[in-house]
């Protein structure tokens, strides 16, 4: 408890941290860091906060930044290098915060133009010299742009591409749980339906579908392991499925999640928020739910996985609405059919795109028909 509030001291001066106590100002604090790094706003200092909350102590300069492994360096510090980096043209991926080798192997670039020895560490004159340059892009950050343009020209067929679909939680992780009753059903063994379900129809259009986990691990699986299991796939596309849940059985809906810090001028992966914007749309309008509107969010699994990548927040269970769709089988093949069609559209050139609900995803089996389907 006196490490965190430590730590949200040094971010706002204004937070007295002379107490060991998790109390109301704390709680506000805590929410107010979630809310601006793009986390859930729960109050909450779990796993994936508290690593936020431990990177943002970190100020470039304040130590020397080198690739490590296994365990690499991780800190709002390399945030801010690779962003800076990315501004100046050097293709560090996606700036996630952790200083791994295409971040090392772009400091390496930078050091031999001007002059310094590349060893791909970051010191004091490697901070001196990237203190005397500015930018060297203008129009658009270079990391969306490649992506956008890789995207272009892949083509408009899902025929070979390579998609994860990620059924959250699992095994000793059951997520939200539906009240006793005639039809229980838990959050992870829906979650595993739909992907299952979703894992047919785009193998049947042509795809290589993974999933990131079977319908019972054994061990509770961190969303970076699953953010790296789609990057070791060298995925194309990242697809999670969750279903929410409130203290008020009045929340109900359908959200989507994409990459971003939530800020006008922050990162954001403009291709998942296309992606989720796709996704978001067909849902709401072939099942009926909620619009609860598309988000940007910093989670692990959005900001360490290497392709565009979206969470659906599919209804809540929690709702005796949503819930009594959500056990009915009919209602989740049109969920289903729903993210089919946004993965579709996705690929197709903006300018020839479809009016939403207009595809009929038992056609898309026949671009395929000639041959097998492509399935992992």
């Amino acid at each position: 408890m006196a490490e965190i509030r430590s730590v949200l001291a040094r971010l706002d001066p204004a937070f007295a941290a002379d107490e060991d106590l998790f109390d109301e100002h704390t709680d506000r604090a805590v929410r107010a860091f979630q809310q601006r790094r793009g986390l859930t706003v729960d109050g909450e200092v779990d796993e994936e906060t508290w690593l936020a909350l431990d990177a943002a102590r970190w100020r470039l300069g304040s130590r020397a930044l080198f690739h490590a492994i296994p365990h690499p360096l991780i800190g709002e510090d390399v945030r801010t290098l690779q962003e800076r980096l990315l501004e100046m043209g050097y293709d560090v991926g996606r700036p996630d915060g952790v200083y791994g080798a295409r971040t090392a192997k772009a400091v390496g670039q930078f050091q031999r133009e001007v002059g310094l020895s590349p060893d791909g560490s970051f010191g004091p004159q490697t901070m001196h010299a990237l203190r005397r340059l500015g930018r060297k892009v203008v129009g658009g950050r270079p990391q969306w742009l490649r992506e956008a343009e890789a995207f272009r020209q892949s083509g408009p067929h899902l025929l070979g591409k390579t998609v994860v679909i990620d059924p959250g939680h699992g095994g000793p992780d059951p997520g939200i749980v539906v009240p006793d009753g005639p039809l229980r059903w838990t959050e992870s063994e829906l979650t595993f339906d739909l992907a299952s379900r979703l894992e047919g129809r785009l193998a049947g259009a042509g795809m290589r579908v993974h999933l990131t986990r079977g319908p019972s691990p054994a061990a509770r699986i961190r969303d970076r392991d699953r953010a790296q299991l789609a990057n070791d796939l060298h995925a194309d596309l990242l697809i999670s499925i969750h279903i929410d849940g409130y203290k008020t059985p009045e929340a109900d809906g359908v959200a989507t999640y994409h990459y971003g810090d939530g800020t006008s001028d922050g990162v954001t992966s403009t291709v998942a928020e296309r992606l989720a914007g796709l996704v978001q749309r067909e849902i709401v309008a072939r099942t009926g739910l909620r619009n609860c509107q598309t988000h940007a969010k910093t989670w692990d699994l959005l900001r360490l996985s290497r392709m565009p990548a979206v969470r659906v927040e599919l209804g809540y269970l929690t709702s005796p609405r949503d819930r009594d769709r959500l056990v009915d089988p009919l209602f989740r093949e049109q969920a289903i059919e729903s993210i089919v069609a946004a993965v579709q559209r996705m690929y197709y050139p903006v300018e020839h795109d479809v009016p939403t609900g207009s595809i009929d995803v038992r056609q898309l089996r026949t671009a395929v028909a000639a041959g097998l389907p492509i399935k992992a």
